[in-house]
Protein backbone atom coordinates (compact mmCIF):
# COMPACT_ATOMS: atom_id res chain seq x y z
CA UNK A 1 0.00 0.00 0.00
CA UNK A 2 0.99 3.40 -0.63
CA UNK A 3 0.52 5.92 1.86
CA UNK A 4 2.58 9.46 3.27
CA UNK A 5 3.71 7.73 6.62
CA UNK A 6 3.93 9.19 9.69
CA UNK A 7 4.46 7.82 13.07
CA UNK A 8 1.26 8.25 15.05
CA UNK A 9 -0.39 10.61 17.16
CA UNK A 10 0.87 10.49 20.62
CA UNK A 11 -2.12 10.18 23.25
CA UNK A 12 -2.24 7.43 25.86
CA UNK A 13 -5.87 5.97 26.63
CA UNK A 14 -6.62 2.84 29.08
CA UNK A 15 -9.46 1.09 27.85
CA UNK A 16 -9.24 -1.01 30.85
CA UNK A 17 -13.05 -2.45 29.88
CA UNK A 18 -12.31 -3.51 26.43
CA UNK A 19 -9.14 -5.25 27.38
CA UNK A 20 -10.85 -8.24 28.42
CA UNK A 21 -8.50 -11.30 28.56
CA UNK A 22 -8.43 -14.12 25.78
CA UNK A 23 -8.05 -17.07 27.43
CA UNK A 24 -11.56 -19.34 27.11
CA UNK A 25 -13.33 -21.03 29.50
CA UNK A 26 -13.17 -24.60 31.31
CA UNK A 27 -13.82 -27.10 29.13
CA UNK A 28 -16.53 -29.98 29.99
CA UNK A 29 -15.20 -33.37 29.32
CA UNK A 30 -17.76 -35.59 27.13
CA UNK A 31 -20.06 -37.67 28.70
CA UNK A 32 -19.33 -41.61 28.26
CA UNK A 33 -20.89 -45.02 28.80
CA UNK A 34 -19.36 -47.59 31.33
CA UNK A 35 -18.32 -50.33 28.99
CA UNK A 36 -21.09 -53.77 28.83
CA UNK A 37 -19.98 -56.50 30.89
CA UNK A 38 -19.07 -59.86 29.31
CA UNK A 39 -21.49 -62.18 28.36
CA UNK A 40 -22.92 -64.72 30.92
CA UNK A 41 -26.02 -66.62 32.11
CA UNK A 42 -28.83 -64.48 33.24
CA UNK A 43 -28.43 -64.45 36.94
CA UNK A 44 -31.19 -65.07 38.92
CA UNK A 45 -34.53 -62.90 39.35
CA UNK A 46 -34.33 -60.43 42.43
CA UNK A 47 -36.86 -60.84 45.18
CA UNK A 48 -39.65 -58.26 44.31
CA UNK A 49 -38.79 -55.11 46.33
CA UNK A 50 -40.78 -51.82 46.57
CA UNK A 51 -39.06 -49.45 43.84
CA UNK A 52 -36.60 -46.82 45.30
CA UNK A 53 -37.66 -43.62 46.05
CA UNK A 54 -37.30 -40.69 43.27
CA UNK A 55 -34.15 -38.93 44.08
CA UNK A 56 -34.87 -35.16 44.53
CA UNK A 57 -34.90 -32.91 41.51
CA UNK A 58 -32.27 -30.86 41.05
CA UNK A 59 -31.15 -27.75 38.51
CA UNK A 60 -28.72 -28.87 35.74
CA UNK A 61 -25.25 -27.18 36.27
CA UNK A 62 -25.15 -24.05 34.46
CA UNK A 63 -22.78 -24.24 31.20
CA UNK A 64 -19.53 -22.59 31.29
CA UNK A 65 -19.35 -19.53 29.91
CA UNK A 66 -16.55 -18.42 27.64
CA UNK A 67 -14.98 -14.93 27.64
CA UNK A 68 -14.30 -13.61 24.23
CA UNK A 69 -11.03 -13.32 22.47
CA UNK A 70 -10.19 -10.28 22.43
CA UNK A 71 -6.83 -8.73 20.64
CA UNK A 72 -4.96 -6.10 21.93
CA UNK A 73 -3.08 -4.04 19.55
CA UNK A 74 -0.58 -1.46 20.98
CA UNK A 75 0.53 1.12 18.11
CA UNK A 76 2.12 4.69 18.31
CA UNK A 77 -1.03 6.60 15.99
CA UNK A 78 -4.31 6.53 15.19
CA UNK A 79 -6.00 7.07 11.73
CA UNK A 80 -5.87 10.56 10.69
CA UNK A 81 -9.76 9.85 8.79
CA UNK A 82 -12.04 7.00 9.03
CA UNK A 83 -13.14 8.33 4.97
CA UNK A 84 -10.97 5.87 2.36
CA UNK A 85 -11.11 8.78 -0.08
CA UNK A 86 -9.21 11.27 2.03
CA UNK A 87 -7.41 9.11 4.48
CA UNK A 88 -3.31 9.57 4.57
CA UNK A 89 -1.70 8.05 7.21
CA UNK A 90 -0.78 4.41 7.37
CA UNK A 91 -2.99 3.91 10.71
CA UNK A 92 -5.90 4.28 8.40
CA UNK A 93 -5.32 1.95 5.54
CA UNK A 94 -4.86 -0.42 8.11
CA UNK A 95 -8.21 -0.15 9.19
CA UNK A 96 -9.46 -0.58 5.54
CA UNK A 97 -7.48 -3.61 5.04
CA UNK A 98 -9.76 -5.46 7.80
CA UNK A 99 -13.29 -3.32 7.41
CA UNK A 100 -13.76 -3.11 3.33
CA UNK A 101 -13.04 -5.90 0.73
CA UNK A 102 -11.71 -5.61 -2.68
CA UNK A 103 -11.42 -7.22 -5.94
CA UNK A 104 -7.91 -8.97 -5.54
CA UNK A 105 -6.01 -9.45 -2.09
CA UNK A 106 -2.32 -9.04 -1.80
CA UNK A 107 -0.37 -12.47 -0.11
CA UNK A 108 2.53 -11.79 1.89
CA UNK A 109 5.06 -13.32 -0.51
CA UNK A 110 3.91 -10.09 -2.76
CA UNK A 111 1.32 -11.99 -4.96
CA UNK A 112 -2.75 -11.48 -5.67
CA UNK A 113 -5.23 -13.82 -4.82
CA UNK A 114 -9.54 -12.52 -6.14
CA UNK A 115 -11.19 -11.77 -3.15
CA UNK A 116 -14.40 -9.93 -4.04
CA UNK A 117 -14.59 -11.70 -7.32
CA UNK A 118 -14.25 -15.91 -7.78
CA UNK A 119 -13.18 -15.54 -11.31
CA UNK A 120 -12.42 -12.82 -14.23
CA UNK A 121 -12.01 -12.99 -17.90
CA UNK A 122 -9.90 -10.65 -20.34
CA UNK A 123 -10.79 -9.60 -23.53
CA UNK A 124 -7.89 -10.81 -26.61
CA UNK A 125 -7.09 -7.08 -26.70
CA UNK A 126 -6.42 -6.91 -22.87
CA UNK A 127 -9.07 -3.91 -22.62
CA UNK A 128 -11.88 -5.02 -21.55
CA UNK A 129 -12.51 -7.21 -17.79
CA UNK A 130 -15.38 -8.70 -16.64
CA UNK A 131 -15.07 -9.94 -13.28
CA UNK A 132 -18.08 -12.44 -11.81
CA UNK A 133 -18.65 -12.16 -8.35
CA UNK A 134 -18.40 -14.41 -5.26
CA UNK A 135 -21.56 -15.03 -3.68
CA UNK A 136 -22.60 -14.30 0.33
CA UNK A 137 -20.69 -11.01 0.67
CA UNK A 138 -23.27 -8.61 2.99
CA UNK A 139 -22.28 -5.23 4.30
CA UNK A 140 -22.11 -5.38 8.18
CA UNK A 141 -25.37 -3.12 7.97
CA UNK A 142 -27.12 -6.35 6.51
CA UNK A 143 -27.70 -5.46 3.11
CA UNK A 144 -26.08 -7.84 0.27
CA UNK A 145 -23.13 -6.46 -1.77
CA UNK A 146 -23.97 -6.43 -5.33
CA UNK A 147 -21.73 -5.72 -8.53
CA UNK A 148 -24.05 -2.00 -8.73
CA UNK A 149 -21.99 -1.29 -5.61
CA UNK A 150 -18.80 -2.18 -6.93
CA UNK A 151 -19.35 -0.32 -9.75
CA UNK A 152 -20.64 2.90 -7.88
CA UNK A 153 -17.11 2.65 -5.59
CA UNK A 154 -14.78 2.69 -8.78
CA UNK A 155 -16.92 5.71 -10.38
CA UNK A 156 -16.76 7.53 -7.12
CA UNK A 157 -13.12 7.36 -6.57
CA UNK A 158 -12.56 8.05 -10.48
CA UNK A 159 -15.16 11.26 -9.67
CA UNK A 160 -13.37 12.66 -7.17
CA UNK A 161 -10.31 14.30 -8.12
CA UNK A 162 -9.32 16.02 -4.79
CA UNK A 163 -8.67 12.83 -2.95
CA UNK A 164 -5.22 12.52 -2.32
CA UNK A 165 -4.56 9.21 -3.65
CA UNK A 166 -7.48 6.75 -5.13
CA UNK A 167 -7.97 8.27 -7.50
CA UNK A 168 -4.91 7.28 -9.58
CA UNK A 169 -5.92 3.73 -9.86
CA UNK A 170 -8.60 4.36 -12.25
CA UNK A 171 -6.62 6.77 -14.41
CA UNK A 172 -7.12 4.23 -17.48
CA UNK A 173 -10.82 3.00 -16.81
CA UNK A 174 -13.28 4.29 -19.18
CA UNK A 175 -16.14 2.72 -18.48
CA UNK A 176 -17.29 0.45 -15.16
CA UNK A 177 -21.10 -1.26 -15.23
CA UNK A 178 -23.00 -3.40 -14.06
CA UNK A 179 -25.10 -5.60 -16.21
CA UNK A 180 -26.18 -7.76 -13.70
CA UNK A 181 -26.04 -8.57 -9.84
CA UNK A 182 -23.07 -10.55 -9.79
CA UNK A 183 -20.84 -9.43 -12.97
CA UNK A 184 -18.70 -6.24 -12.95
CA UNK A 185 -16.83 -4.97 -16.79
CA UNK A 186 -14.15 -2.69 -16.21
CA UNK A 187 -13.27 -1.30 -20.18
CA UNK A 188 -9.96 0.70 -20.44
CA UNK A 189 -8.78 3.44 -22.10
CA UNK A 190 -5.55 1.28 -22.75
CA UNK A 191 -4.32 -1.98 -22.53
CA UNK A 192 -2.42 -1.69 -18.69
CA UNK A 193 0.53 -4.28 -17.42
CA UNK A 194 -0.66 -4.35 -13.51
CA UNK A 195 -4.68 -4.51 -13.10
CA UNK A 196 -4.49 -6.42 -10.03
CA UNK A 197 -2.62 -3.61 -8.50
CA UNK A 198 -4.56 -1.00 -9.51
CA UNK A 199 -7.39 -2.78 -7.65
CA UNK A 200 -5.86 -4.15 -4.51
CA UNK A 201 -6.42 -1.19 -2.84
CA UNK A 202 -10.01 0.53 -3.85
CA UNK A 203 -12.08 -0.21 -0.75
CA UNK A 204 -15.49 -1.24 -1.85
CA UNK A 205 -18.39 1.15 -0.56
CA UNK A 206 -22.01 0.70 0.30
CA UNK A 207 -23.26 2.42 -2.83
CA UNK A 208 -26.45 3.15 -0.22
CA UNK A 209 -24.41 4.82 2.33
CA UNK A 210 -22.35 7.32 -0.33
CA UNK A 211 -24.61 7.96 -2.66
CA UNK A 212 -25.69 10.93 -0.49
CA UNK A 213 -22.45 12.18 -0.33
CA UNK A 214 -21.53 12.19 -3.73
CA UNK A 215 -20.91 16.00 -4.11
CA UNK A 216 -17.33 16.89 -3.98
CA UNK A 217 -17.85 18.78 -0.59
CA UNK A 218 -19.50 16.18 1.02
CA UNK A 219 -17.35 13.27 -0.15
CA UNK A 220 -14.09 15.21 1.40
CA UNK A 221 -16.51 15.74 4.87
CA UNK A 222 -17.66 12.92 4.87
CA UNK A 223 -16.49 11.24 8.62
CA UNK A 224 -17.66 7.71 7.63
CA UNK A 225 -17.66 6.99 11.60
CA UNK A 226 -19.95 3.46 11.14
CA UNK A 227 -17.20 2.58 8.25
CA UNK A 228 -19.93 -0.02 6.81
CA UNK A 229 -18.07 -2.45 4.69
CA UNK A 230 -18.01 -6.19 3.91
CA UNK A 231 -14.91 -7.46 5.65
CA UNK A 232 -13.92 -9.79 8.40
CA UNK A 233 -14.25 -7.28 11.09
CA UNK A 234 -16.82 -4.00 11.45
CA UNK A 235 -16.37 -1.08 13.83
CA UNK A 236 -17.77 -0.82 17.47
CA UNK A 237 -16.03 2.49 18.48
CA UNK A 238 -13.40 5.13 17.64
CA UNK A 239 -11.76 7.52 19.79
CA UNK A 240 -9.69 9.38 16.81
CA UNK A 241 -6.47 9.32 19.14
CA UNK A 242 -7.07 6.93 21.65
CA UNK A 243 -8.44 3.88 20.52
CA UNK A 244 -10.17 1.46 17.74
CA UNK A 245 -12.53 -1.12 18.88
CA UNK A 246 -13.52 -3.65 16.01
CA UNK A 247 -15.53 -6.74 16.00
CA UNK A 248 -15.08 -9.79 14.20
CA UNK A 249 -17.94 -10.30 10.93
CA UNK A 250 -17.98 -14.12 11.61
CA UNK A 251 -20.13 -14.48 8.84
CA UNK A 252 -17.75 -13.24 6.38
CA UNK A 253 -17.68 -15.76 3.12
CA UNK A 254 -14.22 -15.84 2.84
CA UNK A 255 -11.72 -15.24 5.62
CA UNK A 256 -14.39 -15.14 9.19
CA UNK A 257 -11.68 -15.01 12.23
CA UNK A 258 -11.32 -16.92 14.89
CA UNK A 259 -11.32 -13.98 17.61
CA UNK A 260 -14.18 -11.94 18.48
CA UNK A 261 -12.43 -8.44 18.89
CA UNK A 262 -9.94 -6.65 18.43
CA UNK A 263 -8.88 -2.92 20.14
CA UNK A 264 -5.78 -1.11 18.62
CA UNK A 265 -4.79 0.98 21.51
CA UNK A 266 -2.96 4.38 21.07
CA UNK A 267 0.28 4.97 23.44
CA UNK A 268 2.02 8.19 23.84
CA UNK A 269 5.98 7.36 23.35
CA UNK A 270 7.31 4.24 22.27
CA UNK A 271 8.91 2.71 25.26
CA UNK A 272 5.90 2.70 26.82
CA UNK A 273 4.60 0.71 23.94
CA UNK A 274 7.25 -1.64 24.66
CA UNK A 275 6.47 -2.03 28.53
CA UNK A 276 2.49 -2.43 27.84
CA UNK A 277 3.91 -5.67 25.65
CA UNK A 278 5.99 -6.87 28.14
CA UNK A 279 4.01 -6.74 31.11
CA UNK A 280 0.72 -7.78 29.01
CA UNK A 281 -0.93 -4.81 28.46
CA UNK A 282 -0.68 -5.61 24.96
CA UNK A 283 -0.91 -8.56 23.15
CA UNK A 284 0.73 -7.38 19.99
CA UNK A 285 2.73 -4.39 18.80
CA UNK A 286 2.71 -3.39 14.94
CA UNK A 287 6.52 -0.82 15.56
CA UNK A 288 8.72 -0.18 17.83
CA UNK A 289 12.24 2.12 18.68
CA UNK A 290 15.18 0.01 17.60
CA UNK A 291 16.72 -0.21 20.39
CA UNK A 292 13.80 -2.66 22.05
CA UNK A 293 14.99 -5.26 19.95
CA UNK A 294 17.32 -6.71 22.51
CA UNK A 295 14.79 -6.16 25.49
CA UNK A 296 12.32 -8.21 23.60
CA UNK A 297 14.49 -10.96 22.14
CA UNK A 298 14.73 -11.81 26.38
CA UNK A 299 11.50 -11.19 27.38
CA UNK A 300 9.55 -14.03 28.92
CA UNK A 301 6.28 -15.08 26.54
CA UNK A 302 6.95 -12.53 23.36
CA UNK A 303 8.30 -12.98 20.26
CA UNK A 304 10.38 -10.77 17.94
CA UNK A 305 9.77 -10.74 14.42
CA UNK A 306 12.09 -9.10 11.90
CA UNK A 307 11.98 -8.57 8.09
CA UNK A 308 11.11 -7.00 4.54
CA UNK A 309 7.64 -5.22 6.08
CA UNK A 310 4.32 -5.81 3.25
CA UNK A 311 4.56 -2.34 1.93
CA UNK A 312 8.40 -1.87 1.63
CA UNK A 313 9.10 1.50 3.36
CA UNK A 314 11.05 4.44 2.63
CA UNK A 315 12.11 7.04 4.55
CA UNK A 316 12.89 10.55 2.82
CA UNK A 317 14.19 13.65 3.00
CA UNK A 318 12.17 16.26 1.10
CA UNK A 319 13.52 19.17 -0.41
CA UNK A 320 11.48 21.83 -1.56
CA UNK A 321 12.15 22.87 -5.03
CA UNK A 322 8.91 24.08 -6.13
CA UNK A 323 9.57 26.91 -9.18
CA UNK A 324 7.51 29.57 -9.52
CA UNK A 325 5.77 28.94 -12.43
CA UNK A 326 5.02 25.50 -11.06
CA UNK A 327 3.64 26.68 -7.41
CA UNK A 328 -0.21 25.86 -7.36
CA UNK A 329 -2.34 29.06 -7.21
CA UNK A 330 -5.25 28.24 -5.57
CA UNK A 331 -3.18 26.70 -1.96
CA UNK A 332 0.63 27.28 -2.86
CA UNK A 333 2.91 29.39 -0.65
CA UNK A 334 5.95 27.79 -2.06
CA UNK A 335 8.30 29.56 1.08
CA UNK A 336 10.90 27.14 -0.03
CA UNK A 337 14.27 28.64 0.58
CA UNK A 338 15.71 29.29 -3.07
CA UNK A 339 18.67 27.65 -2.79
CA UNK A 340 17.09 24.37 -2.81
CA UNK A 341 15.73 25.06 -6.51
CA UNK A 342 19.46 24.33 -7.47
CA UNK A 343 21.33 21.07 -7.88
CA UNK A 344 23.98 21.96 -6.71
CA UNK A 345 22.67 22.63 -3.09
CA UNK A 346 21.03 19.36 -3.02
CA UNK A 347 23.97 17.34 -4.47
CA UNK A 348 25.99 18.97 -2.01
CA UNK A 349 23.68 18.27 0.83
CA UNK A 350 23.70 14.03 -0.31
CA UNK A 351 26.90 14.39 0.03
CA UNK A 352 26.95 15.53 3.62
CA UNK A 353 24.68 12.65 4.60
CA UNK A 354 26.39 9.80 6.31
CA UNK A 355 23.28 7.09 5.50
CA UNK A 356 25.72 4.25 6.94
CA UNK A 357 25.84 6.34 10.15
CA UNK A 358 22.34 7.11 10.05
CA UNK A 359 20.93 3.05 9.86
CA UNK A 360 23.91 2.23 12.31
CA UNK A 361 22.88 5.05 14.78
CA UNK A 362 18.70 5.23 14.36
CA UNK A 363 17.94 2.00 13.54
CA UNK A 364 20.88 -0.18 14.80
CA UNK A 365 22.06 -1.38 11.14
CA UNK A 366 18.41 -2.93 10.48
CA UNK A 367 18.23 -1.31 7.43
CA UNK A 368 19.64 -0.63 3.94
CA UNK A 369 20.92 2.46 2.10
CA UNK A 370 18.28 3.82 0.00
CA UNK A 371 18.65 5.68 -3.24
CA UNK A 372 15.31 6.88 -5.06
CA UNK A 373 11.68 6.37 -3.77
CA UNK A 374 11.38 2.93 -5.23
CA UNK A 375 12.58 0.64 -2.36
CA UNK A 376 14.70 -2.33 -2.93
CA UNK A 377 11.88 -3.94 -1.79
CA UNK A 378 10.03 -3.96 -4.80
CA UNK A 379 12.75 -6.48 -5.83
CA UNK A 380 13.22 -6.06 -10.35
CA UNK A 381 11.84 -2.67 -10.07
CA UNK A 382 14.56 -1.85 -8.37
CA UNK A 383 17.20 -0.18 -10.03
CA UNK A 384 20.49 -2.15 -7.94
CA UNK A 385 23.02 -0.50 -10.78
CA UNK A 386 22.80 3.52 -9.95
CA UNK A 387 25.93 4.73 -7.77
CA UNK A 388 25.04 6.62 -4.97
CA UNK A 389 26.48 9.54 -3.94
CA UNK A 390 29.33 8.90 -1.17
CA UNK A 391 29.70 10.29 1.85
CA UNK A 392 32.31 13.10 1.30
CA UNK A 393 32.40 16.27 3.27
CA UNK A 394 35.39 17.34 1.29
CA UNK A 395 33.28 16.60 -2.20
CA UNK A 396 30.20 18.83 -0.31
CA UNK A 397 32.00 21.80 -0.19
CA UNK A 398 34.11 21.81 -3.42
CA UNK A 399 30.33 22.01 -4.93
CA UNK A 400 29.23 24.70 -2.82
CA UNK A 401 32.56 26.80 -3.58
CA UNK A 402 32.21 26.38 -6.91
CA UNK A 403 28.48 27.18 -7.42
CA UNK A 404 29.69 30.72 -5.75
CA UNK A 405 27.82 29.74 -2.15
CA UNK A 406 30.60 31.50 0.21
CA UNK A 407 30.77 32.25 3.71
CA UNK A 408 31.60 35.78 3.17
CA UNK A 409 31.18 36.80 6.74
CA UNK A 410 32.51 33.63 8.30
CA UNK A 411 29.73 32.74 10.75
CA UNK A 412 30.04 29.52 9.57
CA UNK A 413 26.95 29.26 7.18
CA UNK A 414 27.49 30.29 3.59
CA UNK A 415 24.85 32.41 2.00
CA UNK A 416 23.55 33.11 -1.13
CA UNK A 417 26.31 33.55 -4.23
CA UNK A 418 24.29 37.07 -4.58
CA UNK A 419 24.36 37.63 -0.51
CA UNK A 420 20.84 37.79 -0.08
CA UNK A 421 20.13 35.18 2.30
CA UNK A 422 22.06 32.48 4.59
CA UNK A 423 21.73 28.47 4.10
CA UNK A 424 19.50 28.27 6.97
CA UNK A 425 17.08 25.82 5.96
CA UNK A 426 13.73 24.72 7.91
CA UNK A 427 13.41 21.32 9.42
CA UNK A 428 10.21 19.52 9.53
CA UNK A 429 9.28 16.07 10.98
CA UNK A 430 6.30 14.65 12.71
CA UNK A 431 6.51 14.93 15.96
CA UNK A 432 5.30 11.17 16.27
CA UNK A 433 8.37 9.94 15.01
CA UNK A 434 10.50 7.77 16.88
CA UNK A 435 13.24 8.25 14.22
CA UNK A 436 12.74 11.62 12.91
CA UNK A 437 14.79 13.38 15.57
CA UNK A 438 18.06 11.74 15.76
CA UNK A 439 17.74 11.65 11.63
CA UNK A 440 17.70 15.58 12.40
CA UNK A 441 20.34 15.65 14.49
CA UNK A 442 22.76 13.41 12.42
CA UNK A 443 22.18 15.86 9.52
CA UNK A 444 22.61 18.96 11.44
CA UNK A 445 26.07 17.41 12.58
CA UNK A 446 27.32 16.90 9.12
CA UNK A 447 25.68 19.70 7.24
CA UNK A 448 26.74 21.96 9.49
CA UNK A 449 30.70 20.81 8.40
CA UNK A 450 29.46 21.98 4.71
CA UNK A 451 28.66 25.93 5.59
CA UNK A 452 24.10 24.51 6.11
CA UNK A 453 22.64 25.21 9.47
CA UNK A 454 19.26 23.54 10.25
CA UNK A 455 16.19 25.05 12.10
CA UNK A 456 14.77 22.20 13.07
CA UNK A 457 11.02 21.58 14.52
CA UNK A 458 8.53 18.95 15.03
CA UNK A 459 4.93 18.98 13.83
CA UNK A 460 1.71 17.45 14.61
CA UNK A 461 1.24 15.33 11.40
CA UNK A 462 -1.96 17.28 10.50
CA UNK A 463 0.24 20.20 10.57
CA UNK A 464 2.89 18.93 9.08
CA UNK A 465 0.28 17.89 5.87
CA UNK A 466 -1.26 20.99 5.74
CA UNK A 467 2.39 22.97 5.27
CA UNK A 468 3.67 20.30 2.66
CA UNK A 469 1.37 19.50 0.03
CA UNK A 470 0.39 21.13 -1.89
CA UNK A 471 1.03 24.21 -0.04
CA UNK A 472 4.88 24.02 -0.22
CA UNK A 473 5.67 26.15 2.83
CA UNK A 474 8.47 24.45 3.92
CA UNK A 475 12.04 24.23 3.35
CA UNK A 476 13.15 20.42 4.01
CA UNK A 477 11.15 17.33 5.60
CA UNK A 478 11.93 14.53 6.90
CA UNK A 479 8.94 11.65 6.34
CA UNK A 480 7.91 8.65 4.47
CA UNK A 481 5.96 6.35 2.24
CA UNK A 482 4.55 2.75 1.95
CA UNK A 483 5.26 2.07 -1.65
CA UNK A 484 2.66 -0.52 -3.75
CA UNK A 485 3.59 -3.47 -4.60
CA UNK A 486 3.67 -2.20 -8.35
CA UNK A 487 6.13 1.36 -8.60
CA UNK A 488 3.47 3.19 -10.71
CA UNK A 489 2.10 5.25 -7.41
CA UNK A 490 5.71 5.92 -6.47
CA UNK A 491 6.81 7.06 -9.38
CA UNK A 492 3.86 9.22 -10.11
CA UNK A 493 4.69 11.44 -7.19
CA UNK A 494 7.23 12.98 -9.14
CA UNK A 495 5.03 14.07 -11.91
CA UNK A 496 4.77 17.60 -12.94
CA UNK A 497 0.90 17.09 -13.00
CA UNK A 498 0.65 16.28 -9.64
CA UNK A 499 2.39 19.16 -7.48
CA UNK A 500 -1.05 21.11 -7.35
CA UNK A 501 -3.12 17.51 -6.32
CA UNK A 502 -0.73 17.15 -3.18
CA UNK A 503 0.74 13.45 -4.32
CA UNK A 504 4.22 15.83 -5.20
CA UNK A 505 6.09 16.74 -2.08
CA UNK A 506 9.40 18.26 -3.48
CA UNK A 507 7.50 20.31 -6.36
CA UNK A 508 9.98 18.12 -8.56
CA UNK A 509 9.41 18.92 -12.49
CA UNK A 510 10.93 17.04 -15.64
CA UNK A 511 9.48 16.94 -19.16
CA UNK A 512 11.88 13.94 -20.03
CA UNK A 513 10.23 11.78 -16.29
CA UNK A 514 7.14 13.02 -17.27
CA UNK A 515 6.84 11.55 -20.68
CA UNK A 516 8.90 8.12 -19.50
CA UNK A 517 5.80 7.92 -16.76
CA UNK A 518 3.37 7.71 -19.66
CA UNK A 519 5.06 5.25 -21.49
CA UNK A 520 5.80 2.46 -18.41
CA UNK A 521 2.31 3.03 -17.44
CA UNK A 522 0.59 1.37 -20.97
CA UNK A 523 3.88 -1.02 -21.82
CA UNK A 524 2.72 -4.63 -21.42
CA UNK A 525 6.09 -6.73 -22.02
CA UNK A 526 7.61 -6.92 -18.10
CA UNK A 527 11.42 -6.13 -19.68
CA UNK A 528 10.63 -3.25 -21.72
CA UNK A 529 8.52 -1.51 -18.68
CA UNK A 530 11.53 -2.87 -16.31
CA UNK A 531 14.18 -0.90 -18.32
CA UNK A 532 12.02 2.48 -18.30
CA UNK A 533 11.20 2.44 -15.17
CA UNK A 534 14.93 1.87 -13.98
CA UNK A 535 16.22 4.82 -16.38
CA UNK A 536 13.29 7.19 -14.66
CA UNK A 537 14.96 6.11 -11.65
CA UNK A 538 18.34 7.30 -12.96
CA UNK A 539 17.25 10.50 -13.64
CA UNK A 540 15.36 11.06 -10.07
CA UNK A 541 18.82 9.94 -8.46
CA UNK A 542 20.70 12.19 -11.07
CA UNK A 543 18.63 15.41 -10.29
CA UNK A 544 18.72 15.11 -6.57
CA UNK A 545 15.10 15.11 -6.01
CA UNK A 546 15.11 13.29 -2.81
CA UNK A 547 17.73 12.36 -0.42
CA UNK A 548 16.71 8.27 0.43
CA UNK A 549 18.51 7.93 4.13
CA UNK A 550 17.55 4.21 4.29
CA UNK A 551 14.80 1.31 3.77
CA UNK A 552 14.08 0.07 7.00
CA UNK A 553 13.09 -2.97 8.16
CA UNK A 554 9.78 -3.90 9.86
CA UNK A 555 9.95 -5.38 13.63
CA UNK A 556 6.78 -6.12 15.67
CA UNK A 557 6.43 -8.92 18.06
CA UNK A 558 4.13 -10.79 19.72
CA UNK A 559 3.10 -12.35 23.11
CA UNK A 560 3.04 -16.13 22.55
CA UNK A 561 0.94 -16.94 26.00
CA UNK A 562 -2.01 -15.14 24.27
CA UNK A 563 -2.85 -16.10 20.79
CA UNK A 564 -1.42 -18.38 18.29
CA UNK A 565 -1.12 -19.06 14.32
CA UNK A 566 0.46 -15.70 13.69
CA UNK A 567 1.51 -15.90 9.96
CA UNK A 568 5.41 -15.64 10.22
CA UNK A 569 7.22 -17.49 7.58
CA UNK A 570 6.33 -15.42 4.84
CA UNK A 571 8.58 -12.99 2.91
CA UNK A 572 6.58 -9.92 4.31
CA UNK A 573 6.51 -9.32 8.06
CA UNK A 574 2.55 -7.57 8.42
CA UNK A 575 1.40 -9.04 11.90
CA UNK A 576 -1.55 -6.14 12.10
CA UNK A 577 -2.42 -7.66 8.06
CA UNK A 578 -6.17 -9.74 7.48
CA UNK A 579 -4.00 -12.62 7.13
CA UNK A 580 -2.86 -13.09 10.62
CA UNK A 581 -5.86 -11.10 12.22
CA UNK A 582 -8.61 -13.96 10.73
CA UNK A 583 -6.17 -16.77 11.68
CA UNK A 584 -5.18 -16.48 14.94
CA UNK A 585 -7.30 -17.74 18.08
CA UNK A 586 -6.87 -17.75 22.01
CA UNK A 587 -4.04 -20.05 23.31
CA UNK A 588 -6.02 -22.51 25.51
Amino acid sequence: MYWKRSLPFLTLFMIVALLLSACGGAQTPAATQAPAPAATEAPPEPAATEAPPEPAATEAPPEPTQEPAVLRVGWGGSPDTLNPGTAVLSEAYTLFELIYDTMFELNLDGTYRLSLAESYDLSEDGLVWTFTLRPGFTFHDGVPLTAADVAFTYKFYQDHEDFPFLPVYTEYFESVEAPDENTVVITLTDPIPNMESQLVFLYVLPEHVWADYYEPVSAVEFENLEMIGTGPFKMVEYQQGEFVHLAAAKDHPLTPPKIDEVVFQTFDNQDALVQALVTGQVDMITEMPNTAVPTLRNAENVELVIGAPLAPEVTDIIPNQTSEENCPPDDGVCSGHPALRDRNVRLALAHATDKQKIIDVVLLGLGTPGLTLIPDGLGVWYNDTIQDYPFDLAEANRVLDEAGYADSDNDGVREMPDGSQPLEFRLFWPNDSATAPRIAELLAETWNQVGVKLLPQALDPDALTSVCCPTFDFDIIIWGWGSDPDPGFLLSVHLTDEIPTGNSETGYSNPEFDDLYGQQATELDPDKRREIIWNMQSILHNDVAYIIPYYPQATQAYRTDRFTGWITDMPKVALEDTTSLVAIEPVR
